[in-house]
C-alpha cells in the first residue's frame, strides 16, 4: 500500500508540475486551439451547453491525465500485481494531480475576479485563458470539477494500461510478426536480391524517385524548408562522425558552419571586400578552411574527452561568434550587420535563382555526403572511430593512433560543416553573427540524440523531425524550445538510442540492463550449493 501511494504521489506531483506549467506560459490555449483544428465538436458542444474551446481544453486535461494515471500504473514493483492495484495507483495519481492544478486554478481565479491583471506578472497568461480553464464557473466549482476530472481520466489511464499493455494478444502478434518476417528474409531469393546492388537499388529508387519529383511540386515557401533540412542534414552528418562515432561531444560545431559561410560571403559579395569570386571556387576553399579550422581546434584538445571537451568547443564557438560581431573586424567581415549579396552558383551560364534549383544542389550535396561518410564508416578509419568511442585506453592497446584519428574525426566533420555553410550563405545571399549561433550547434546535436547517435538513417530523420516538423506548427514556434526539451526528455525514455538507431548502438542500448545481476543473480552466487 505505501509503495503504492508513493509512486502515485510522485507521478500525480510530476504531471500536475507540469500542467501547471504549460498554463502559466500560456500553452494550454495553444494546445485546445490546435485540438479545435483537428477535432470539430460544434455539435456536441452545443449539447454540453460548453464552448469549443472550454472542451478542446477538456480534451487536453483529459489527455494529460490518462498519461498520469498510465504512468502510475505502469510502475509496477514485481512480476504479478493485481488489476485493483493498477486501478488504484492510476486514480490516485490522476486525482493528486488535479488537486495541484486546482491549488493554482482557484487563486488565479479569485484574483481574477477582483480585477488583478494577471498578464501584467505572467505575459503569457491571458484573460480569455483564466476564464477558460475556470469554465466560465466560479473557482471554488472549476477547482472541484478538476480534481474529479483529473481523477476519471487517471482511471481511464489504468484501464488502458490493463487492457493493451498487460494484454495477452500484445506478445502474440510481436512473436508472429517476427516469425514470419524472420522466414520472409531467411529466403534465398531475398537473401540474393538483398546482397546484390539492384536490390539496394529497389529499396532507396522510389525515394531518391520522390526526392527529385517533389520540389517540383511543392511552392517556394516549402522548398525552402525542404533545402534548410537538407542543410542540417549535412551538418548532422558531420556532427555524426565526431560524435557518433568517435564519440568526442564538439558544443561549438556552429564555428565551422560559420567558417563555410562566411568565405564564400566575402569572396563572392561586393561589399565588404569586392573580390566577386566564383561560386564554385569558394566552395573547395571553405571547406578547406573549415577542416583546417577542425585540426587547429582538435590539436589542443587531444588529451581531453567528456565535459572537459565539450566545454572547450563550446568556449570556440563563442570566440568564432564574438570574433564575427567585433567592431575591430567590420570592415573585413561586415560586423553585426553581415554580409549581404552573396553570389550564388551558375551552370551553363544560367544562375541559380529559385528555390527548386537551390533544392537539387543541397540533395546532390547530401547524396555525395551519405557516399563519403558510409565509405568511412565500413572503412578502417571506421573502426578505429568506434574502438575509440568505446574505450580510449583499449584503443591504444590495439595500435590505433589516438592523434591521427580524432584529427581526422574532427577534420572531416568541420568539412561537412564548411559545405553546408557555403550552400547556406549561397541559397540566402546572406549570412551574418545571428545566423551562427549557439543554438545551431544545440539543434544539431538534438537531432543526432533524436534520430539515432551513428545512424546516417537516424541524422536524415531527426533533421525532418527538429527543423521540418516546427515548419508545420507554426503556431507552436515560441514554445520551440519547449518542445525540444519535452522530446528529448520522450525520446530517452521510450526511445533512449533515438528513432532509427544504428544496428551497434541499438545492441548496446538493448544490452546495457542485462549486464547488471539481479538480486536474485547475487545470491544464488553468493550461497554456496
Amino acid at each position: 500500500m505505501k509503495a503504492n501511494f508513493r509512486n502515485s504521489l510522485t507521478t500525480g506531483i510530476v504531471f500536475g508540475v507540469v500542467t501547471i506549467f504549460l498554463f502559466l506560459i500560456g500553452f494550454t490555449r495553444i494546445a485546445a486551439d490546435l485540438i479545435g483544428k483537428v477535432i470539430h465538436l460544434d455539435s456536441i458542444v452545443a449539447g454540453l451547453g460548453l464552448t469549443a474551446d472550454m472542451l478542446n481544453l477538456m480534451i487536453f486535461l483529459g489527455l494529460m491525465g490518462v498519461l498520469a494515471g498510465a504512468n502510475a500504473g505502469n510502475k509496477v514493483e514485481g512480476t504479478v500485481v493485481s488489476r485493483r492495484s493498477v486501478l488504484l495507483r492510476a486514480t490516485l495519481a490522476g486525482f493528486i494531480s488535479g488537486i495541484m492544478l486546482a491549488g493554482v486554478v482557484y487563486p488565479v481565479g479569485m484574483l481574477d475576479a477582483t480585477g488583478v491583471k494577471m498578464s501584467f506578472y505572467l505575459p503569457q497568461l491571458l484573460p480569455h485563458a483564466i476564464l477558460q480553464i475556470l469554465y466560465r464557473h466560479s473557482p471554488r466549482q472549476a477547482a472541484v470539477f478538476h480534481c474529479i476530472f483529473m481523477a476519471v481520466m487517471g482511471t481511464l489511464g489504468g484501464l488502458f494500461v490493463i487492457g493493451v499493455e498487460r494484454g495477452s494478444w500484445r506478445g502474440a502478434i510481436a512473436a508472429r510478426w517476427k516469425r514470419y518476417s524472420s522466414a520472409f528474409r531467411q529466403r534465398p531469393l531475398v537473401q540474393q536480391i538483398m546482397a546484390s546492388p539492384l536490390g539496394h537499388l529497389g529499396v532507396y529508387g522510389p525515394i531518391l524517385l520522390l526526392a527529385a519529383i517533389l520540389p517540383l511540386v511543392l511552392g517556394p515557401y516549402w522548398n525552402y524548408t525542404l533545402g534548410t533540412i537538407g542543410i542540417y542534414v549535412l551538418l548532422g552528418l558531420g556532427l555524426n562522425i565526431v560524435v557518433g562515432l568517435a564519440g568526442l561531444l564538439d558544443l561549438g560545431y556552429v564555428a565551422f558552419f560559420a567558417i563555410g559561410a562566411y568565405t564564400t560571403a566575402l569572396l563572392t559579395a561586393p561589399q565588404p571586400q569586392h573580390l566577386l569570386w566564383s561560386f564554385w571556387v569558394t566552395v573547395p576553399l571553405g571547406v578547406m578552411l573549415a577542416a583546417s579550422a577542425g585540426i587547429l581546434l582538435g590539436i589542443p584538445v587531444l588529451r581531453m574527452r567528456g565535459d572537459y571537451l565539450a566545454i572547450v568547443t563550446l568556449g570556440f564557438g563563442q570566440i568564432i561568434g564574438i570574433l564575427l560581431k567585433s567592431d575591430i573586424l567590420t570592415p573585413f567581415t561586415g560586423g553585426p550587420k553581415g554580409v549581404s549579396g552573396v553570389g550564388g552558383p551558375t551552370l551553363f551560364g544560367k544562375p541559380f535563382t529559385s528555390a527548386v534549383d537551390f533544392v537539387y544542389l543541397i540533395l546532390l550535396a547530401v547524396l555525395l555526403i551519405i557516399f563519403v561518410t558510409r565509405r568511412l564508416q565500413n572503412s578502417r578509419i571506421g573502426r578505429a572511430w568506434e574502438a575509440m568511442r568505446e574505450d580510449e585506453t583499449v584503443a591504444r592497446a590495439m595500435g590505433i593512433n589516438l592523434l591521427t584519428t580524432k584529427l581526422m574525426a574532427f577534420a572531416i566533420g568541420a568539412a561537412f560543416a564548411g559545405l553546408g555553410g557555403v550552400l547556406f550563405a549561397a541559397r540566402n545571399q546572406f549570412t551574418g553573427p545571428e545566423d551562427h549561433n549557439l543554438m545551431v550547434s544545440i539543434n544539431v546535436l538534438c537531432l543526432l540524440i533524436v534520430g539515432g547517435m551513428g545512424s546516417i538513417p537516424g541524422a536524415i530523420a531527426g533533421a525532418f523531425a527538429l527543423k521540418g516538423l516546427p515548419e508545420v506548427l507554426r503556431e507552436l514556434e515560441d514554445y520551440r524550445v519547449l518542445a525540444f526539451g519535452a522530446l528529448l526528455v520522450v525520446m530517452m525514455i521510450m526511445r533512449p538510442a533515438g528513432l532509427i538507431p544504428s544496428s551497434r548502438r541499438k545492441l548496446e542500448v538493448q544490452s546495457e540492463p542485462s549486464t547488471l545481476p539481479t538480486a536474485q543473480e547475487t545470491d544464488t552466487k553468493r550461497t554456496p550449493p
